[in-house]
């Protein structure tokens, strides 16, 4: 469970992974109000392009079911 480390010739090297710094990272910037309506317009024409997708792909992959079956030909033996 516990490894044991190599002797390591210089201590600061050793302590080096436990180091925390204590200096903090400046805060983020806000977005501007056009990068957020950016980002609204760019997520909508995603999603409308994913639903006009289905809307326009339903009738290709529904099979129609008030037309009969025709046979061809071939299969009645012509």
């Amino acid at each position: 469970m516990f490894r044991r480390r190599e002797p390591v010739p210089f201590a600061f090297l050793a302590e080096a992974d436990r180091f925390r710094s204590n200096v903090t990272p400046p805060p983020r910037r806000r977005a501007s109000a056009g990068q957020i309506a950016g980002r609204w317009l760019l997520g909508l024409t995603v999603v409308a392009g994913l639903v006009g997708s289905v809307i326009l792909g339903m009738p290709a992959l529904s099979t129609p079911s008030s037309t009969p079956a025709q046979q061809s030909q071939a299969s009645q033996g012509h």
